[in-house]
């Protein structure tokens, strides 16, 4: 076995100091990484806005969002997807920075993939919501705010994830901008064993709420039915199609 010749605390590690934590990176440790926080709460970063909601329902789960994008203040988009399928039976919405939400759509349907190949069954929802807190804690997705629902074995499971990646499942959850416009509706409309089309019109009512007073959010509804079948994505451009 070849002997180092070299004094190890000389090396690259020495300029970290002795109160870095082995097992890294956490948030904040990826280089550059203040700067591109920085960066990405600026104006030039092309950002959803946005509301989104997710509510748990008898046999499945529901999702809705805006589709409006923001660049500052000017709609840069009023065709925006923001809901997608990262699972077979299993979806999630997008609040925050677009590019760093593609990304993380993308790695997320990479992982879920590679997980069925493995193992021959598909992730279950709790495993589904750990990774996805898992990358948004890394710090490598500025700044993101999901909201993960899905079915499995289980049942049906909503949950709310912030940007550190804090994870809660919910019966009923709200992210983005138009958040307080959208939960005052879903607390006065919610109940246990709503069924899918009950969850379908109370989102519908809480995303219109959002945009009646949100300017970061509006052009219509993009809705997510999950259920033992898949995912259903359904877009409308008025309201008055699901009220």
């Amino acid at each position: 076995m070849r002997t180092p010749t070299g004094d190890l605390s000389d090396g690259p590690a020495a300029g970290l100091g002795r109160d870095q934590p082995v097992f890294g990176p956490e948030l904040g440790e990826f280089e550059h990484s203040e700067r591109r926080a920085a960066k990405a709460e600026g104006d030039g970063e092309m950002k959803t806005g946005t509301t989104t909601v997710g509510i748990k329902a008898e046999d499945g789960v529901v999702m809705a969002t805006d589709m409006r994008a923001s660049l500052g203040g000017m709609v840069s988009s009023k065709d925006v997807q923001k809901v997608e399928e990262i699972h077979p039976r299993g979806a999630l919405t997008i609040a925050g920075s677009v590019s760093a939400a593609q990304n993380l759509i993308s790695t997320l349907r990479a992982e879920t993939s590679l997980y069925e190949a493995r193992r021959g069954k598909d992730m279950s929802m709790e495993a589904l919501s750990t990774l996805t807190g898992n990358l948004l804690r890394s710090g490598a997705f500025y700044i993101v705010q999901p909201i993960l629902g899905g079915v499995d074995d289980e049942g049906a499971h909503i949950y709310s994830i912030d940007a550190l990646g804090g994870t809660t499942e919910e019966e009923y959850t709200v992210t983005g901008s138009g958040s307080q416009y959208a939960l005052g509706v879903l607390e006065q409309e919610y109940d246990d064993g709503v069924t899918i089309d009950e969850a379908k019109t109370i989102a519908a009512k809480a995303i219109q709420s959002a945009v009646e007073r949100d300017l970061a959010s509006g052009n219509g509804i993009n809705v997510a039915v999950v259920t033992d079948d898949g995912v259903d994505i359904t877009r409308y451009k008025e309201f008055d199609d699901l009220l």
